[in-house]
């Protein structure tokens, strides 16, 4: 049940920026609130506890909690930059209290990784910090100062497309460092 949870948030963060786009025209926010709240909610109490998951819940349903509240139209724009949040502050504290982010996901194929391996994974969580924090600013801007249809192709599309470039050039220096190691 956690899973199909999971999936469901993970689809809803996907498809958000389309549907506030093309559902402002037949729902109120506090109708995405209820629908994003729900799915937080049901996370929170069926989820398993991984780090930071508590707390990210928490701010969510505080979030969708407001969202409720105010029925902002413009509240509504906020939310990619919440997941950045989310995501800048789940990479970050990983390499303040280890182990880095992306070594524990390199660590699920290879659990027992060289020296080289801890290093480069470090620096790669530095890099996909680094990315959250400009990706939750863009979004921030484009919130404040952009018509909806330029908020809406950044977060969900150009975003995206930016993580897959990310992820592709991260893989062509893996295979280089594994070459070397």
């Amino acid at each position: 049940m956690s899973r199909l949870i999971g999936l469901g948030l993970l689809l809803a963060g996907l498809l958000y920026p389309f549907a506030v786009y093309f559902g402002m025209a037949h729902f109120a926010p506090w109708q995405f609130a209820l629908l994003l709240g729900s799915l937080w909610l049901a996370r929170a109490l069926t989820g398993e506890r991984r780090p930071g998951s508590v707390w990210m819940a928490v701010v969510a349903l505080v979030f969708c909690g407001l969202l409720a509240l105010f029925n902002s139209p413009a509240l509504l724009r906020w939310y990619p930059v919440l997941i950045s949040t989310f995501m800048l502050c789940l990479f970050g504290l990983s390499l303040k209290f280890g182990p880095p982010m992306i070594e524990r996901l390199a660590r699920l194929r290879e659990p027992v990784l060289p020296e080289i391996a801890i290093v480069y994974t470090r620096q790669v969580t530095k890099v996909w910090c680094l990315f959250f924090m400009l990706n939750g600013l863009v979004a921030a801007g484009l919130t404040l100062w952009a018509p909806l249809s330029w908020w809406t192709l950044y977060n969900g599309l150009i975003a995206y497309g930016l993580m897959g470039l990310l992820f592709a050039i991260e893989w062509l220096i893996r295979q280089k460092v594994r070459g070397r190691a």
